[in-house]
């Protein structure tokens, strides 16, 4: 099993900064329409595992759906590092996009869980 140690990440073009702490062992993606089209690799941790460094008054918020999380994207590259929620156990959670650590860990795509959220 991963270690777990910080990740720093960021949008792509550095507004908006943020840190991790996380193993990287529950990595997943999901076939709905927005994480298709954004092809996100996606790890979850307890909110309390995440630490915003810069850019909070650079973030647009977006919801669908059943409008539980809250997508976060920057207001000047468009990207979404990240996202906010709540999980089953009914506990502050976040979501990041692996994609955007700096700099990006290895992925072994075969270890990605693929969640059926088209069908969800």
């Amino acid at each position: 099993m991963p270690q777990a140690q910080d990740y720093h990440g960021q949008c792509h073009c550095g507004a908006v900064r943020f840190s991790i702490h996380t193993d990287l062992s529950g990595l997943g993606d999901c076939n709905c329409s927005r994480c298709r089209r954004l092809g996100w690799i996606m790890q979850s941790a307890p909110a309390e595992q995440f630490r915003l460094i810069a850019g909070a008054d650079n973030l647009t918020l977006y919801r669908f759906n059943s409008e539980k999380i809250e997508h976060l994207f920057c207001k000047t590259c468009g990207i979404e590092a990240f996202a906010r929620g709540i999980a089953g156990d009914g506990k502050a959670m976040v979501m990041v996009n692996v994609n955007c650590f700096e700099p990006a860990p290895p992925v072994d795509r075969e270890s990605v869980h693929h969640w059926d959220g088209a069908n969800f």
